[in-house]
């Protein structure tokens, strides 16, 4: 059931169509994600532009897709959850690999640090604790990359927040 409305794409006007059409040509569909956060030029472009930033660190995809997935579960978020495990899978992520990354846990020892971070941050609102960093740095993550994965979680979360404040159809294969 949705509780916000889903703009259709070639019904927009202006800069929200603009955005869309951007989304369009870069995802090759516009997710119902997409379509919601429309309601608000200023929402879509935030999250476009901070999105275009974050892509552009050091973490990488793969691992960006991890934390996603990390969050999501934390979050509760069946959307952000079904959408990340679709485009994990896309980046050559197996199955194995996302059900860990759900529960914060990856083979490699800098990535396991990565996720467990990103769901202290979750879990604890951003109140991590001194052993959670230690841990991190620890594992070989700068300050840069603790920053990043922070921004990350924040972006994460907000759209989690957004779909389960609108409760949007599902547009991706559930995640079980």
């Amino acid at each position: 059931m949705n509780r916000i409305t889903q703009l259709i794409p070639t019904e927009t006007t202006g800069k929200t169509r603009q955005l869309l059409e951007g989304v369009q040509a870069k995802a090759g569909s516009v997710p119902n994600m997409f379509r919601v956060l429309a309601n608000s030029p200023a929402a879509l472009d935030a999250y476009l532009s901070f999105s275009g930033a974050i892509a552009a660190g050091t973490l990488g995809g793969k691992v960006r897709e991890l934390v996603s997935l990390t969050v999501s579960e934390e979050n509760h978020c069946t959307y952000c959850l079904s959408a990340h495990s679709f485009f994990a899978q896309k980046r050559g992520i197996s199955d194995p690999e996302i059900a860990d990354a759900r529960q914060a846990v990856a083979t490699t020892p800098k990535t396991d640090a990565v996720l467990k971070l990103a769901q202290a941050i979750t879990t604890d609102r951003g109140q991590v604790s001194d052993e959670t960093l230690a841990a991190a740095r620890a594992a070989g993550l700068t300050d840069g990359e603790i920053m990043e994965v922070t921004a990350t979680v924040a972006l994460c979360t907000f759209t989690n927040y957004v779909n389960l404040v609108a409760r949007k159809v599902l547009d991706f294969p559930e995640a079980k």
